[in-house]
């Protein structure tokens, strides 16, 4: 699983709304002082994305969760999003050249202009297919962990 430390911004019935910081690589290693590509990402602001998490247990705004995503599901998002465009421009380039050697394409760049519109429908499947699994609740990151929980020292204290 992967997991990522997100702070809940609101809680909804049967839900809350996590918030995490979109991190660039270049800004957790130990050279990140020395290193111009770690300068650069300091330079600029870090981006925030918002998750709806199921969930049934108590929290409110402010506490500190961990929350995970499968590897096998992150796995297969990367093997549609790659694989398919490359599977879609080779297939139709080998279909094109095919039909320049049987001489029922008149030239080469017919060929080329095929195999970039297998590309462009392996592209369009492939999002087509991230699309429609968006909403599903497989995709959505699971609560891990309560790191921290404010509710619960707003009720001790008082």
């Amino acid at each position: 699983m992967i997991e990522e430390q997100a702070k809940v911004i609101a809680v909804e019935q049967g839900y809350v709304v996590v918030e995490s910081l979109i991190k660039s690589s270049c800004s957790g290693c130990q050279q990140v002082d020395n290193c111009g590509s770690g300068q650069i990402a300091k330079a600029f602001p870090q981006k925030k994305v918002s998750y709806k998490v199921v969930t049934e247990q108590a929290m409110s705004p402010g506490d500190t969760v961990i929350i995970g995503l499968s590897e096998k599901l992150l796995l297969s998002a990367a093997w549609q999003v790659y694989l398919w465009p490359l599977i879609g421009l080779i297939a139709m380039g080998l279909l094109g050249q095919w039909l320049v050697e049987q001489l029922i394409l008149p030239h080469e760049l017919f060929a080329v202009l095929l195999s970039l519109a297998g590309g462009y429908l392996g592209f369009y499947l492939a999002r087509r297919k991230q699309f429609s699994l968006s909403d599903s609740p497989q995709w959505s990151p699971s609560l891990v962990k309560i790191l921290s929980v404010k509710s619960l020292a707003r009720q001790i204290s008082s």
